[in-house]
């Protein structure tokens, strides 16, 4: 399965496991070097730069010969994290980054200095544009069946559309659980895939069983939108707590995000709400069941090792 990101990434199949809060670790990154693709894990997945800087030394001694391993920084004002975690990760080295939600300028400046490759985030031909014009590697292309914040448009409307304008490779992501998915992709124009939700249900995945059952019970039908995570539209599964609790703004968030002056504030609040319910439901037994997930674990019909989840998708 040789394609352009195989090549960027010296890696043996066109898959990134893709970063995805509270539930990527070293653990599913080592076990996805060792089976052949990359992994990547969110910087914001460690409280303190010390933990990150022990993440980047673990998996560089754990780094298979042919492997590859990066790490994802959101990159807007909301991350007050970003410049220590940049600094860091550009310190201790890894093949490359994801960047999300803000302009990758800076993080493709200082990577370049010590040979890191950049991949972006982007929803539309725009803002692709706006990545190659900065010196991107490659352009992560979020269509409409990612998991958690996804894209407008379908996979192939957003293949074809930046494919055919843009110069970098193009890595789908949303709508992968099988083989047959990931050779669509390739043929709408994409160079590699980027996969996270069959992942969750990992053995190394560092969420709870409950989270990883979940992802083999329900299915594609199951995934519905909400905004009471971040107050942007969301994907979760549509488990009894998230029906009790509703997938709508309250009518107090409703009327204040209206108020030009207090939307920022409302939106800073109700993100930290969210964030907090999703990380107890998926590290802790409760019944605050909000689980992030996208479609595609239609196809996870049992809990497994990262590299059987990984023979699955290749096979």
């Amino acid at each position: 399965m040789e394609t352009k990101l195989t090549k960027l990434l010296n890696i043996n199949y066109p898959i990134i496991q893709a970063p995805m809060f509270l539930v990527s670790n070293v653990a599913m990154v080592k076990e996805a070097m060792h089976g052949g693709i990359a992994g990547c894990i969110p910087a914001l997945n460690y409280r303190t730069l010390d933990e990150l800087r022990i993440a980047l030394r673990e998996l560089k001694v754990a780094k298979p010969e042919g492997g590859s391993f990066g790490f994802n920084l959101i990159v807007n004002k909301s991350n007050v994290k970003y410049k220590g975690q940049l600094k860091v990760i550009c310190e201790e080295g890894c093949d490359f980054i994801i960047t999300s939600l803000g302009s990758p300028e800076e993080t493709i400046k200082q990577s370049h200095k010590v040979g890191i490759k950049v991949f972006c985030d982007v929803t539309d031909l725009k803002f692709a544009k706006k990545v190659e014009s900065l010196g991107g590697d490659a352009i992560i292309a979020v269509n409409n069946e990612a998991g958690g914040h996804r894209g407008n448009q379908t996979p192939e409307a957003l293949i074809k559309e930046l494919s055919s304008h843009c110069n970098i490779p193009v890595i789908s992501a949303g709508g992968v659980g099988c083989k047959l998915d990931i050779d669509e992709m390739l043929s709408y124009g994409a160079e590699g895939v980027s996969v996270g939700s069959p992942f969750i249900a990992s053995e190394e995945a560092g969420v709870t069983d409950d989270y990883k059952q979940a992802c083999v019970e329900y299915g594609a039908k199951d995934i519905i939108m909400t905004e009471r995570i971040s107050g942007t539209p969301c994907t979760v599964i549509n488990t009894p707590y998230v029906q009790k609790i509703g997938t709508k703004q309250t009518w107090i968030e409703s009327v204040l995000n209206k108020n030009k002056k207090l939307k920022k504030w409302v939106k800073m609040v109700r993100f930290s709400i969210g964030m907090n319910a999703t990380k107890n439901a998926a590290t802790k037994a409760t019944y605050k069941t909000v689980w992030v997930a996208g479609p595609s674990i239609e196809h996870t019909n049992k809990i497994l090792p990262t590299k059987a989840i990984i023979k699955r998708l290749v096979s």
